[in-house]
């Protein structure tokens, strides 16, 4: 009787979190997948079309070159903010004057919200009173205004954004796995010759070879699911230029004035298949990624 008793007691613990989970997680997905496969508004009647909804993903030019954007701000993303996290890592472990502080400097915009973050950098790349471009010009260094959200510009300027929101995030990953390598490893290094570019190449990064398998799986997700900051600064403009999948998703369920021509019109049924086909990519890059970096642990 005592052990049903406590057994209940800890379930009830655990009973607020699970109706959330239920409510909030569990319940939109069902419906999302019920969705998938009718013809639905949003408002009005609902008519089953089968797997037309997916049908017509595969024909949609515009979903593609979303997904061809996403790859292209992931791996931006990617390749700038990791190595320069693991620079900023390294040079921080060092014991010099005022490091904390730098430290939750970088790690500020972690912490910023993402919207307010864009409003703000929206602000310094305008091209037509942008803060960018009258320092530039204050010192004579542009001779006219750059458009950095313009077709040319916007899909680097959207990715440097992103980096400088989260390199701090994977600098502090990369200082926790820095502070468990033990310092004998590098001092008996040392008195066999070993310069520091030695001691990075062969003992910091093997020995960061965990944290940083993580670093990069996340880094991947992140980079693959993020829009906020583009819906703010580009909308997935111009022209599409900065369109990435989750806001081309966003925009089927949200439609907004400023939407391309196939995204006017809410669509709950079109969406919701095109949620899907999106979830089953990131499911897929996030597996290749999990095998292909145990199969390089192996070699190790």
């Amino acid at each position: 009787m005592n052990k049903a008793k406590n057994l209940a007691f800890s379930y009830s613990y655990i009973l607020p979190s699970f109706i959330l989970t239920a409510v909030l997680g569990i319940y939109p997905i069902a419906w999302a997948m019920r969705y998938m496969f009718y013809d639905y508004k949003g408002y009005g009647a609902e008519k089953f079309i089968g797997l037309d909804n997916f049908t017509r993903v595969f024909k949609d030019h515009e979903f593609w070159n979303s997904v061809v954007n996403t790859f292209v701000y992931a791996g931006g993303k990617l390749v700038l903010s990791i190595p320069l996290a693991l620079i900023l890592a390294v040079l921080l472990n060092q014991k010099i004057r005022g490091r904390n502080v730098l430290r939750a400097i970088i790690f500020m915009p972690t912490i910023i919200s993402t919207a307010v973050m864009a409003v703000v950098f929206f602000t310094i790349f305008n091209s037509y009173n942008g803060i960018l471009n009258q320092f530039l010009m204050k010192y004579k260094l542009i001779g006219s205004a750059v458009d950095w959200l313009g077709v040319d510009y916007s899909m680097l300027t959207v990715i440097l954004v992103a980096v400088w929101g989260a390199v701090g995030n994977y600098m502090l990953l990369f200082l926790a796995g820095l502070q468990n390598i033990p310092e004998d490893v590098y001092e008996s290094s040392a008195l066999d010759g070993a310069n520091k570019l030695q001691q990075f190449r062969y003992i910091t990064i093997p020995m960061l070879g965990p944290v940083m398998q993580m670093i990069i799986m996340l880094a991947i997700i992140n980079a693959l699911k993020g829009y906020e900051s583009i819906m703010v600064m580009t909308d997935g403009g111009p022209v599409g230029k900065t369109n990435v999948m989750f806001l081309y998703v966003y925009k089927l369920f949200f439609p907004t004035a400023g939407s391309g021509a196939a995204t006017q019109i809410q669509e709950m049924g079109y969406g919701s298949a095109v949620a899907f086909v999106t979830a089953v990519i990131v499911g897929l890059i996030t597996i290749l990624y999990f095998y292909g970096s145990k199969r390089m642990s192996q070699y190790e």
